[in-house]
């Protein structure tokens, strides 16, 4: 290291906060490449005595400083807590298992019993799962209380890699007398959508001690939702379930609704942003009258929900003396409606416990027949993708891996596929599926480019043969774009940044609800020789820049800057 990088680092560890067990190098922005580089750090953990908590956020840890701070640990024995969010920034996806790897076994070594691990905020993916997975099934997790993973881009196979983890950590602490008893689970902006969230279901079923989880934003329609459902109502210890920013509707609502039925202990329900809709809506306030005495906090903000529902949901907390907050806001309801929730409310003395309504949708009829439909519709894209529906409301069901019948598929044309896009869809298609879709854009129309490569993009998954479509489809249709001498390319990137709500429009324009899909497959396109070089500067700058829809798609994002910064 140079003199300078020395006494940088020395001024930095300056700040490094020492007390009750806790030994915090937080927020200190330290590039730990080499086992030099770590030098002054390994020094102060070695020289703490009784080390209970290590923060170490807020930096980045190479494999190499990885491995010697690994060996320092192996003496601490009475280590509990991990704070190891945000400590990989700038590393390659590949550099972050084996230093997971490297840290975890040194805790193994050490014999440390964790209370709390958090790995919130580094996106390594589904292999940086792996890295810790054999600490997890380890002794050093049977006393885990607190397991914190949001934002780490773990995807489906990650939280399957999880799940299995957490169920050989339950088996292994019973047989040695000390039973896993986690009560904090945080596992936010994961894209665990369906077949995850199922998968962690069934760990959740088995351990039976949460106190809270947290799985907000993950692409979870009502099948994933409802296995949740039957997994919650055996932990009956349950206080906050989390699960903003997933899609219920009224299926998912309704076995929601059964579960809170059985939970006594229920503070806070974040069903926000849910689509739950009115029918939902009222299943839930059912729940919440009949008991839930406990609640200090209701979201049901963003769900579509109508007059009558709203005025349902508001009657329901008549007697719920501990609540403090009610959100409804961004519903449909129309002044009127705004005005008759408060007299209700000010009728039960809960008036201050409204929160505001300023996002409010404003009256729509009420169409139960739409509603009816939209759920139908629904209903049949989830089947096209072979996603079949929880039977019962039984939590045993969930411990139980039963066959599927397969559901007939019907015949896929280019138009289906552009109206309702699903990663089967883009498969039936065929091997010429590249070439139609193609052929059937209009590339003088930069808006018809930018929609269909959007749509293409929004089926993307890491299997294998659906990654390998969405890439040759959106190649062929790129290609086709580029080379054509009337294209507008600077025209193509400006409305793609406005479709992805990175750069404003004066018109109103409706943006794509998640960027992880288009954000991979721009990682694709940056590098085929058919994408314009000039652009790079321009998409690295906007993807650079702060933005809350970038922030849900963390390691996604990473990996695009990744590419285009070696570019």
């Amino acid at each position: 290291m140079a003199s300078e990088d020395i006494t940088k680092l020395a001024e930095s560890l300056a700040k490094t906060k020492v007390g009750g067990g806790q030994l915090s190098f937080k927020g200190q922005g330290l590039k730990l490449n080499t086992a030099e580089d770590a030098k002054e750090v390994i020094k102060q953990i070695e020289e703490f005595d009784g080390l209970e908590a290590l923060r170490l956020e807020g930096n980045t840890v190479g494999v190499e400083a990885a491995k010697v701070i690994a060996k320092a640990l192996e003496k601490k024995s009475e280590l509990k807590r991990c704070h190891w969010s945000d400590m990989f920034t700038g590393r390659l996806r590949s550099e972050i298992p084996p230093a997971l790897i490297s840290l975890g076994d040194a805790l193994i070594a050490a014999g440390a019993q964790l209370v709390e691990l958090d790995l919130s905020d580094n996106a390594f993916g589904p292999d940086g799962v792996r890295g810790f997975e054999a600490l997890l099934k380890s002794p050093a997790c049977y006393t885990l209380q607190e397991l914190k993973l949001n934002n780490c881009g773990m995807g489906i196979g990650g939280g399957k890699i999880l799940a299995a983890a957490l169920k050989e950590c339950h088996r292994k602490s019973i047989a040695q007398g000390k039973r896993l008893a986690l009560k904090i689970f945080v596992a936010g902006r994961n894209r665990l959508e369906n077949d995850g969230a199922t998968a962690l279901a069934e760990a959740f079923g088995i351990i039976g001690t949460l106190e809270e989880v947290h799985m907000p934003q993950n692409g979870i329609n009502h099948p994933g939702i409802t296995a949740l459902a039957q997994a919650f109502a055996v932990n009956p210890l349950l206080k906050v379930i989390n699960l903003n920013d997933n899609t219920f509707t009224e299926k998912g609502a309704v076995a929601m609704a059964e579960t809170l039925k059985a939970l006594r202990q229920i503070e806070v329900i974040n069903f926000g942003d849910c689509l739950v809709r009115s029918k939902g809506a009222v299943a839930i306030a059912d729940a919440v009258k009949e008991g839930l005495h406990k609640l200090k906090e209701l979201n049901l903000s963003f769900c579509e929900i109508k007059r009558d529902a709203a005025l349902t949901v508001a009657e329901a907390i008549e007697d719920k003396r501990e609540l403090e907050k009610l959100d409804l806001n961004g519903n449909c309801l129309g002044e009127e409606v705004c005005e008759q929730l408060h007299e209700i409310l000010e009728g039960f003395n809960m008036a201050s416990v409204l929160g505001s309504l300023s996002d409010d949708e404003g009256d729509e009829d009420d169409d139960e027949e739409e509603e009816d439909e939209e759920e139908e519709e629904e209903e049949q894209q989830l089947k096209e993708r072979g996603v079949e529906e929880q039977e019962s409301l039984t939590p045993k069901k969930i411990l139980d891996s039963q066959a599927s019948t397969p559901v007939p598929s019907p015949p896929v044309d280019v138009a289906t596929f552009l109206a309702f896009p699903s990663p089967e869809k883009l498969l039936r298609l065929g091997p010429k599926c590249s070439v139609l879709i193609a052929q059937q854009t209009d590339i003088s129309d930069v808006e018809k480019v930018v929609a269909t490569l959007l749509r293409i993009s929004s089926v993307f998954k890491d299997e294998a043969s659906v990654k390998a479509a969405v890439h040759e489809t959106a190649d062929a249709l790129m290609k086709k774009a580029f080379s054509s001498a009337t294209f507008n390319s600077d025209a193509f990137i400006t409305n793609l940044l406005v479709h992805m709500g990175l750069l404003k429009s004066e018109e109103k324009i409706k943006t794509v609800p998640s960027l992880y899909g288009i954000l991979m497959t721009l990682n694709h396109m940056v590098q085929q020789d058919y994408f314009p070089k000039s652009l790079v500067p321009v998409l690295t700058a906007f993807v650079t820049k702060p933005n809350r829809a970038l922030d849900s798609c963390s390691f996604a994002r990473h990996m695009l800057l990744q590419t285009l910064h070696q570019l």
